[in-house]
């Protein structure tokens, strides 16, 4: 019974979608107003719910949220981000992907590519990618806790080119330089030819847990189009992040 109560007030909490008082979790869930005070400062002590400005408002807690996040598959994932994906790869004319990070590592987990026939272009392929010489690996471990980026250094730092970064003070470097700028880039570090830029998804507080980033031949891809492209990427990344916040809630 007392599971029961904490579901369903987290439910009437979840369904408004705004800050809710206890007043209204109460006249929603007809519990006993004593009753209703507990189960809330429990649902507050366990992170469950939160009190952003201090009113006596409550929303939906950052620890559900990352709960509900790393149970949603990848398939729910790129059901609410390919058609954003979609549309960028058609503005770009250039193929575009999301990368997720999961259990230490990042893996590309969905791809968009130009519908433009006569567009050569080039495909990144699924599966997990190095941390630390691929622009969507590097977009979301500029942003991650110091412990990430310690593992990331202290681990293989393999030079798949002549232009992969292999040193700790190297990627220390390129790390702050994506923080100032709110993308990361890749110059041919793992394929030569190839160049990609990508930009950090943050979902709430939670941090860049996916990025989002255009591939394409160096040709075409090089610092001052990268760039380009990466200011609008870090725009497509906040509505992304939103689209998989409100499938968070929705599915709370």
């Amino acid at each position: 019974m007392h599971l029961e109560r904490l579901i369903n007030m987290l439910d009437v909490i979840a369904v408004i979608g705004r800050p809710v008082s206890a007043r209204d979790i109460q006249a929603a869930t007809d519990l006993p107003k004593p009753t209703c005070y507990r189960l809330i400062q429990t649902l507050l002590e366990q992170g469950l719910i939160e009190e952003p400005s201090g009113d006596g408002r409550y929303i939906i807690g950052e620890r559900l949220i990352r709960i509900a996040l790393l149970g949603k598959s990848d398939v729910d994932v790129r059901r609410v981000s390919a058609p954003i994906l979609k549309t960028a790869a058609t503005k770009f004319n250039e193929t575009m992907f999301l990368a997720r990070f999961r259990d230490g590592r990042v893996e590309i987990i969905h791809v968009e590519t130009p519908d433009d026939p006569a567009r050569a272009f080039i495909h990144p392929g699924i599966g997990e990618r190095p941390m630390h010489a691929c622009s969507c690996s590097k977009a979301i471990a500029a942003f991650a806790e110091e412990a990430f980026q310690e593992q990331i250094l202290g681990g293989s730092l393999k030079p798949f080119t002549e232009f992969t970064k292999t040193t700790r003070r190297a990627l220390l470097d390129e790390f702050e330089m994506i923080r100032q700028q709110g993308f990361a880039d890749c110059d041919q570090e793992i394929d030569i030819g190839i160049g990609s830029v990508s930009a950090p998804v943050t979902v709430g507080s939670i941090g860049a847990t996916f990025s989002i980033g255009a591939v394409g031949p160096i040709r075409r891809f090089d610092k001052d189009y990268r760039h380009k492209i990466g200011d609008q990427l870090v725009q497509i990344a906040t509505k992304i992040s939103g689209a998989i916040q409100l499938c968070n809630v929705a599915e709370v």
